[in-house]
């Protein structure tokens, strides 16, 4: 019987394709630049392969984030130790299964230069979503 992957490795996978998607990286060209297939590539992103330390460290400096940029969010671990460690809030951001309209807004976004414009922007999307906005920036 196949195991499914774990909680942990598939976020972190799936936070490595976001950021992937949104520098407009293609598999191929990351698993060039790593020196492996983009099938593996593939892996990585569903979880069904674990990411070495080194190697994410190299898919880090390649996607230009930290390296504790994939476990932001991340699912606790299933473990008795949990009481001694300090509740982490989780980003509700990171709980999205991002679709390519998700990540072309994302992108059209982060070419907007004007602040003013921005905090509109969200305001729109917020009203539209039925969402008052909870902070004026």
């Amino acid at each position: 019987m196949k195991k499914a992957p774990d909680p942990i490795d598939r976020h972190v996978g799936h936070r490595v394709r976001v950021r992937r998607l949104l520098v407009g990286v293609s598999q191929e060209k990351l698993g060039d630049a790593l020196g492996v297939t983009f099938q593996q590539i593939q892996k990585y992103e569903k979880g069904a392969n674990r990411i070495s330390a080194s190697r994410l460290q190299q898919i880090a400096e390649m996607l230009g984030v930290p390296v504790g940029f994939f476990y932001e969010g991340a699912p606790r671990p299933e473990s008795g130790h949990d009481e001694e460690r300090p509740e982490t809030p989780r980003l509700p951001a990171t709980d999205v299964l991002w679709t390519s309209q998700d990540l072309q807004l994302v992108r059209a976004f982060q070419r907007v230069t004007d602040p003013q414009v921005r905090r509109r922007l969200v305001s729109l999307v917020e009203a539209l979503g039925g969402k008052e906005s909870a902070s004026p920036e």
